[in-house]
Protein backbone atom coordinates (compact mmCIF):
# COMPACT_ATOMS: atom_id res chain seq x y z
CA UNK A 1 0.00 0.00 0.00
CA UNK A 2 1.45 3.64 -0.73
CA UNK A 3 1.94 6.00 2.04
CA UNK A 4 -1.17 8.58 0.56
CA UNK A 5 -4.55 9.14 1.49
CA UNK A 6 -7.08 9.47 -1.86
CA UNK A 7 -10.10 10.69 -0.59
CA UNK A 8 -11.30 11.66 2.37
CA UNK A 9 -15.49 10.48 3.08
CA UNK A 10 -17.64 12.43 5.47
CA UNK A 11 -20.78 11.10 6.52
CA UNK A 12 -23.10 14.13 6.94
CA UNK A 13 -26.55 13.62 8.11
CA UNK A 14 -27.81 16.57 5.62
CA UNK A 15 -26.26 16.48 2.36
CA UNK A 16 -27.57 19.60 1.27
CA UNK A 17 -26.77 21.96 4.57
CA UNK A 18 -22.78 20.46 4.13
CA UNK A 19 -22.78 21.66 0.87
CA UNK A 20 -23.93 24.98 1.84
CA UNK A 21 -21.57 25.25 4.77
CA UNK A 22 -18.24 24.24 2.19
CA UNK A 23 -19.19 26.63 -0.67
CA UNK A 24 -20.06 29.63 1.91
CA UNK A 25 -16.43 28.94 3.19
CA UNK A 26 -15.66 29.44 -0.90
CA UNK A 27 -15.10 25.87 -1.93
CA UNK A 28 -16.40 24.55 -5.24
CA UNK A 29 -17.76 21.40 -5.63
CA UNK A 30 -17.12 19.11 -8.92
CA UNK A 31 -18.89 16.81 -10.81
CA UNK A 32 -19.72 13.80 -9.22
CA UNK A 33 -21.45 10.74 -9.18
CA UNK A 34 -25.34 11.13 -7.80
CA UNK A 35 -25.50 11.06 -4.21
CA UNK A 36 -22.16 12.28 -3.31
CA UNK A 37 -20.52 15.97 -3.59
CA UNK A 38 -16.99 16.08 -3.96
CA UNK A 39 -14.45 19.21 -3.91
CA UNK A 40 -10.85 18.35 -5.06
CA UNK A 41 -8.07 19.48 -2.74
CA UNK A 42 -4.65 19.64 -3.11
CA UNK A 43 -3.36 15.82 -3.82
CA UNK A 44 -6.57 14.26 -2.48
CA UNK A 45 -10.75 14.60 -2.94
CA UNK A 46 -12.94 16.00 0.28
CA UNK A 47 -16.55 13.74 -0.42
CA UNK A 48 -19.88 14.13 1.18
CA UNK A 49 -21.80 11.31 1.55
CA UNK A 50 -25.37 10.63 3.37
CA UNK A 51 -24.29 9.11 7.25
CA UNK A 52 -27.01 6.58 6.48
CA UNK A 53 -25.45 5.59 3.39
CA UNK A 54 -21.99 5.46 4.44
CA UNK A 55 -23.06 2.79 7.19
CA UNK A 56 -24.88 0.72 5.16
CA UNK A 57 -22.03 0.75 2.95
CA UNK A 58 -19.89 -0.48 6.05
CA UNK A 59 -22.57 -2.84 7.14
CA UNK A 60 -22.94 -1.32 10.48
CA UNK A 61 -25.67 0.66 12.67
CA UNK A 62 -25.22 4.55 12.19
CA UNK A 63 -24.51 4.07 15.98
CA UNK A 64 -21.42 2.48 15.34
CA UNK A 65 -19.63 4.88 13.26
CA UNK A 66 -19.01 7.47 16.39
CA UNK A 67 -18.09 10.82 15.72
CA UNK A 68 -15.62 13.31 17.20
CA UNK A 69 -12.80 11.11 17.67
CA UNK A 70 -10.68 13.17 14.85
CA UNK A 71 -10.08 16.32 13.31
CA UNK A 72 -10.02 17.36 9.68
CA UNK A 73 -6.83 20.10 10.18
CA UNK A 74 -6.62 23.24 7.51
CA UNK A 75 -3.16 24.45 7.80
CA UNK A 76 -2.53 28.45 6.97
CA UNK A 77 0.65 30.34 5.92
CA UNK A 78 0.58 32.52 8.94
CA UNK A 79 -0.67 33.08 12.71
CA UNK A 80 -3.50 35.95 11.84
CA UNK A 81 -4.74 33.46 9.01
CA UNK A 82 -6.20 31.15 12.01
CA UNK A 83 -8.45 33.80 13.42
CA UNK A 84 -9.50 35.01 9.94
CA UNK A 85 -10.38 31.55 8.73
CA UNK A 86 -11.93 30.68 11.93
CA UNK A 87 -14.30 34.11 11.42
CA UNK A 88 -15.10 32.74 8.14
CA UNK A 89 -15.60 29.21 9.39
CA UNK A 90 -18.16 30.86 12.05
CA UNK A 91 -19.94 33.56 9.23
CA UNK A 92 -20.64 30.03 7.53
CA UNK A 93 -22.94 28.70 10.34
CA UNK A 94 -20.19 26.46 12.32
CA UNK A 95 -19.60 26.44 15.90
CA UNK A 96 -16.12 27.76 17.50
CA UNK A 97 -15.29 25.29 19.55
CA UNK A 98 -12.05 26.98 20.57
CA UNK A 99 -10.79 30.41 19.64
CA UNK A 100 -7.33 31.05 17.86
CA UNK A 101 -4.62 30.43 20.52
CA UNK A 102 -0.84 29.89 21.14
CA UNK A 103 0.09 26.21 22.10
CA UNK A 104 2.91 24.75 23.94
CA UNK A 105 5.06 23.63 20.59
CA UNK A 106 5.18 27.09 18.80
CA UNK A 107 2.42 26.63 16.51
CA UNK A 108 -0.95 28.78 16.81
CA UNK A 109 -4.56 27.02 16.36
CA UNK A 110 -8.31 26.80 16.73
CA UNK A 111 -10.80 24.29 16.26
CA UNK A 112 -14.61 24.39 15.31
CA UNK A 113 -17.18 21.91 14.44
CA UNK A 114 -19.49 22.08 11.36
CA UNK A 115 -22.86 21.98 11.35
CA UNK A 116 -22.26 18.40 9.57
CA UNK A 117 -20.65 17.66 13.09
CA UNK A 118 -17.07 17.15 11.64
CA UNK A 119 -14.46 18.85 13.70
CA UNK A 120 -11.88 21.13 12.01
CA UNK A 121 -8.19 22.35 13.45
CA UNK A 122 -7.39 25.06 11.73
CA UNK A 123 -3.55 25.79 12.47
CA UNK A 124 -0.50 27.52 11.92
CA UNK A 125 2.67 25.84 12.13
CA UNK A 126 5.92 27.28 12.09
CA UNK A 127 8.17 24.24 11.36
CA UNK A 128 6.07 23.18 8.36
CA UNK A 129 5.33 25.91 5.79
CA UNK A 130 2.84 25.18 2.90
CA UNK A 131 4.08 25.27 -0.57
CA UNK A 132 3.09 28.38 -3.09
CA UNK A 133 -0.12 26.14 -3.74
CA UNK A 134 -0.85 25.57 -0.40
CA UNK A 135 0.29 22.18 -0.08
CA UNK A 136 1.27 20.61 3.15
CA UNK A 137 3.85 18.08 4.36
CA UNK A 138 4.87 17.29 7.88
CA UNK A 139 8.60 19.02 7.28
CA UNK A 140 7.38 21.66 5.34
CA UNK A 141 7.88 23.22 1.64
CA UNK A 142 11.72 25.14 1.62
Amino acid sequence: MEQRISLITLGVPDMDAAAAFYEALGWQSVPAQEGIIAYDLIGQTLGLYPLENLARDMGLPVDDLGHGAMTLAYNVRDKQDVAETLNAAEAAGATILKPAHDVFWGGHIGYFRAPDGCIWEVAFNPYSPLAADGAFRWTGYE
